[in-house]
């Protein structure tokens, strides 16, 4: 039993670790393209973003492979792999739902880690990133990736997904973590700047908070900031 969950806990932690460096390093060598310029003299900061983010891909990758075995070995969740098992209407739900709750979580954890007390232990890792690289993606203090890591696996035993869309739910979790951090905006001007971008969190939105800290907490939706009055805006430098 160990041995299966110590390899699944490994692969899982290498799976995250690729994830991260494909994902990252292409949207850093798209970044060069776009922004030529934007990553001179970052050099030792992105090799402390990397170096970071790996750390934080065990961690990360830990709890996602002891539930991945608990799922194979004994159906310990709530992951399902028949497209009937549940009403068709359902499959795109349950990732809306995944995002809602993980945005949920990361909005009032991350206004937690801006307590000056957390922030000097943990959270000033990741904002040591200035300006912000699609490779501080994952460059937290392991304490704060403990806090991001628990979510998705919580999550599984909790509200039923199928396998393919619980893959969208962490396509979509990777792209916009790496893209919220390039320094530019990926996405047209015309839907960051439409109603439906009112509600979206892009690089526009969250390159403000790398720059005020005390705005702009959420993750993929502006729900909390805009309930909470902590939204400021879209940053003008991109």
């Amino acid at each position: 039993m160990w041995t299966g969950i110590a390899f699944s806990a490994l692969a899982m932690t290498a799976i995250v670790a690729v994830r991260y460096l494909a994902t990252s390093g292409g949207f850093a060598l798209l970044t060069r393209h776009v922004r030529p310029g934007y990553h001179t003299k970052l050099g030792p900061q992105i090799r402390r973003e990397i170096s970071w983010s790996l750390a934080s891909a065990a961690i990360y990758g830990i709890p996602a492979g002891v539930v991945a075995w608990g799922w194979q070995e004994h159906g310990w969740t709530r992951i399902y792999t028949g497209w009937s098992d549940y009403p068709v209407w359902y499959l795109p739900m349950a990732p809306l739902i995944y995002l809602f709750a993980h945005d949920t979580w990361f909005y009032w954890t991350h206004r937690w880690m801006h307590r000056p007390r957390l922030f000097r232990i943990a959270h000033a890792v990741h904002h040591a990133s200035r300006p912000p690289t699609a490779w501080a993606a994952m460059s937290f203090h392991p304490w704060e990736a403990v806090t991001g890591a628990v979510v998705i696996p919580a999550l599984v035993f909790l509200v039923p997904i199928h396998v393919a869309m619980l893959g969208l739910v962490l396509l979509v979790m990777t792209v916009m973590g790496v893209t919220n951090h390039m320094g530019w905006e990926m996405f047209p001007r015309r839907l960051v700047h439409s109603r439906l971008g009112e509600w979206l969190i892009t690089a526009s939105h969250h390159q403000r908070h790398h720059e005020e800290y005390r705005c702009n907490y959420g993750l993929y939706f502006r729900f909390w900031d805009r309930l909470c009055g902590t939204d400021h805006g879209l940053s003008a430098n991109i």
